[in-house]
């Protein structure tokens, strides 16, 4: 079996702990009228952007645990997810300005996930 690089490890980790942690504090703010303010500045309704939030967190604990088992599917259904959120934010973001430590961010990862070594171990767990 290929060796999984601790790049790969530290990220889906990161993503999985993360994920949970923000499923919790966004399901907390439901009710926090401050965050509703917020919210309600964008051309989006409250209620889906709180079903794409939810989806998008979701995918970011899926996309972390299966990455950690070699599933190339996970990598690419995380940065095709991370693609299409941003468009949509870039979009329709009262203050895109906020956007981009997010998307440096997400072009790290991205990196570490496509690097030679990564690749390898997706394409060795594929194969299996």
């Amino acid at each position: 079996m290929n060796q999984r690089p601790r790049s790969v490890t530290v990220i889906c980790w990161i993503l999985i702990i993360m994920g949970a942690i923000s499923l919790v504090t966004c399901t907390m703010s439901l009710n926090n009228p401050m965050a509703k303010e917020l919210m309600a500045k964008n051309v989006i309704p409250v209620n889906v952007q709180y079903i794409v939030m939810y989806v998008g967190l979701l995918i970011m604990v899926v996309s972390g645990v299966a990455m950690l088992k070699g599933q190339n599917w996970a990598r690419l259904l995380y940065v095709g997810w991370g693609i299409i959120s941003f468009a949509i934010g870039i979009v329709t973001s009262p203050m895109k300005v906020a956007l981009i430590p997010g998307l440096l961010i997400f072009l790290i990862i991205i990196i570490f996930l496509f690097r030679p070594g990564a690749n390898k171990y997706f394409k060795a767990t594929e194969a299996v």
